[in-house]
């Protein structure tokens, strides 16, 4: 069953930034990226070798390993540039007040 989860406050990623954040019950590391303002949310494990994509760079809509240099659409996951063929998984976000929300799975504890 899908819930909405907090994982962070609007203020803490600026535009043009990315932040790591680990949510309880979350099995995965998310990454929320503020791209003009808009907010989104990928997993912060790249799929083509483990590494942190916030680790990596991040500019327009597109963040790249820092591993290996492949990329990704924030947006839709996508690969963009090889050695990276799998998505990255996406989460939908919502702002509600000063927080913003993934829509995910949550473990139940």
């Amino acid at each position: 069953m899908n819930k909405l989860v907090k994982v962070c406050k609007l203020g803490d990623v600026a535009p043009g930034e990315m932040k790591p954040v680990d949510v309880a019950g979350v099995k995965d590391p998310i990454a929320v990226f503020n791209l003009d303002g808009t907010h989104y949310a990928t997993s912060n494990i790249c799929t083509h070798n483990i590494a942190m994509m916030t680790d990596g760079y991040f500019e327009g809509d597109v963040v790249e390993c820092p591993l290996h240099g492949g990329s990704f659409s924030i947006k839709t996951g996508e690969p963009l540039s090889f050695p990276c063929e799998i998505p990255l998984r996406t989460y939908p976000v919502i702002v509600d007040g000063e927080d913003v929300l993934i829509e995910t799975e949550v473990e139940q504890s």
